[in-house]
């Protein structure tokens, strides 16, 4: 049994990785042992784990979590482009987040990791028609993570929400690879508007933190958002906007801002949009 959960790592380089950390943590921490054994060891996959990890966290009085479970590997059997954003999820925190020193503490610990992987279920749900169970995982998600993610959102791969407290994306935005969010980040309305009604975040853009991005705007591709800024209109790609109401201030700006993670913006940057 050993030998064949080894072969399938090697197969899987990052549940290799993660696998390879468990163990360390658990011979680090003995009193983490167990934890850490029955949450990631003890499976064969990186999605076995997964649903095991997120089940004990969504399984209350509602639905316990064996049917928790049984959702959550329904999804992933399913549909194995949930598998990949997860790996693409998982590597932004450890490449991105100086906070995070391995995959395992951001698997085990990081709840802007748990709370992005709920979603993408909640997500799977929506599309099959389930939408009052994808909308109580949106609750129990918000409950847990303070992180308030409608299910029809769509959200793309490579996604950092870091320490991710507040962080509200509405029902019809749109968050493409790589991006990458602070903590207090909201994507919204500006009122009771129906239909399209929410921010459009293109590949690799940085939302720093308290950013507020509302309405039916665009913010062009690795494209930078300053922290407490109130966003109400389209934002060029490759471009600083900062301010409340916030104006575009650097243009061209960083090629890569969500890797990168640069938040400072120099003092010479501040011109008129």
């Amino acid at each position: 049994m050993a030998i064949m959960i080894e072969k399938m790592a090697s197969c899987d380089p990052i549940w290799a990785d993660l696998r390879h950390q468990a163990d360390e943590l658990a011979a680090r921490e003995p009193t983490l042992a167990s934890f850490v054994h029955s949450t990631i060891l003890h499976h064969n996959r990186l999605e076995d784990a997964l649903s095991y990890h997120l089940a004990r966290k969504i399984g209350g009085e509602e639905i316990d979590q064996m049917h928790a479970r049984e959702i959550f590997d329904e999804a992933l059997t399913a549909d194995s482009d949930i598998g990949a954003a997860v790996r693409a999820d998982l590597s932004a925190v450890f490449e991105r987040d100086p906070a995070c020193h391995a995959y395992v503490e951001a698997f085990l610990f990081f709840k802007g990791f748990h709370a992005l992987q709920c979603y993408r279920i909640a997500h799977w749900l929506w599309g099959q028609g389930r939408t009052g169970m994808a909308l109580f995982f949106q609750s129990r998600m918000s409950t847990l993570f303070d992180v308030d993610i409608h299910p029809a959102a769509k959200i793309g791969r490579g996604i950092l929400i870091d320490h991710a407290t507040g962080v509200v994306i509405g029902e019809t935005a749109v968050v493409e690879d790589d991006v990458s969010m602070l903590h207090d980040v909201t994507l919204g309305g500006t009122g009771k508007e129906d239909g399209d009604r929410h921010p459009k975040v293109r590949r690799g853009v940085l939302l720093s933190m308290g950013a507020k991005v509302l309405g039916n705007i665009e913010i062009g591709e690795y494209s930078r958002i300053g922290a407490g800024s109130v966003v109400l209109k389209s934002v060029p790609a490759h471009c600083t906007a900062v301010g409340v109401p916030a104006k575009v201030v650097h243009c061209p700006d960083c090629d890569r801002p969500s890797q990168d993670m640069v938040q400072f913006i120099e003092a010479d940057d501040d011109k008129t949009e």
